[in-house]
């Protein structure tokens, strides 16, 4: 770890690395060991270093990147560090689902930690831009749509295959405004990976780099986007994401979050698991056995 990764260190450095390179945050999730899957502790730790971007009058641009092999292989379902019973200091006035009983418990913790998160990563006043490399499945999509930009690596895959679970897509449901509906039954009813280099087809990610490249093509852009005025930028991003939810964004997600938590009731009602009987190695056995 470099010096100013040393002076930039907090207590949430196991899940998160906070680095600032001039003009630039670069946030990077730090459980290559689980690909970057999100427990609620890297979540919080995520929304602590975008914060602290925020706050920092140099920054004029956000990176988000996965450390290792992958960008982030979603919601964490089945490593050590799962935390999904545990309280933290919430960041939004929704009650602490511990203890909750039913259908609330994971109502609850998802409006905290995954839709409310990713609603207030979204409306960050500064220009994100999403690093991918290797996969980028469910809840990992969420976190590299809430970003301004997407840059790619050319192995790099995006998937959503949670329809296995009996479940209508992760919770942060953007699925019809980065693709266009029909591309989108299509990615949620297969749940198939989505090669890179369709995913830009399609216009969910911008632009497509060998993998040695990702890091350099992706703070060339995002110095060059530094270059612009702050308020300029912070206008422009209000402008788009407004009209954005003016097409129905905001208003799809809440609809959307309600038929998702009743497939977890479903779930439970039916099989004794939220789930759906898959655990993370059966869903990462599901998208090796599906077609490419």
């Amino acid at each position: 770890m470099s010096d100013q990764n040393k002076n930039n260190s907090s207590d949430n450095d196991e899940v998160v690395l906070y680095e600032v390179r001039g003009p630039l945050a670069l946030i990077t999730m730090l459980r290559p060991d689980y690909h970057n899957a999100q427990n609620s502790r890297m979540t919080y730790a995520l929304d602590a270093a975008f914060r602290r971007a925020v706050d920092d009058d140099e920054i004029k641009v956000i990176v988000l990147r996965g450390a290792g092999k992958h960008f982030s292989a979603g919601h964490d379902i089945g490593t050590p560090g799962r935390d999904v019973h545990q309280s933290f200091e919430r960041a939004h006035l929704w009650y602490d689902h511990v203890n909750k009983p039913g259908a609330e418990f994971l109502y609850a913790r998802e409006q905290e930690v995954y839709l409310g998160m990713c609603r207030r990563w979204r409306d960050i006043p500064k220009p994100t831009i999403a690093m991918v490399q290797g996969a980028c499945i469910a809840g990992g999509l969420m976190l590299a749509w809430v970003c301004d930009l997407i840059v790619a690596s050319d192995d790099a895959y995006f998937a959503d295959p949670v329809v296995r679970m009996g479940i209508p897509g992760v919770e942060y449901f953007a699925h019809v405004h980065e693709l266009n509906p029909r591309i989108a039954k299509e990615f949620l009813f297969l749940g198939e990976r989505m090669p890179a280099a369709r995913a830009q087809q399609m216009g969910m990610v911008n632009r497509v780099v060998p993998r040695a490249e990702l890091e350099q093509a992706t703070l060339d852009i995002a110095e060059r986007v530094a270059q612009m005025p702050r308020l300029g930028l912070q206008l422009t991003k209000q402008a788009v994401n407004n009209a954005e939810d003016l097409m129905g964004k905001r208003a799809t997600m809440d609809m959307v979050f309600g038929l998702h938590h009743f497939a977890h009731a479903h779930n439970e009602l039916v099989s004794g698991d939220k789930l759906g009987g898959y655990d993370a190695k059966a869903m990462a056995d599901s998208q090796r056995k599906a077609k490419v």
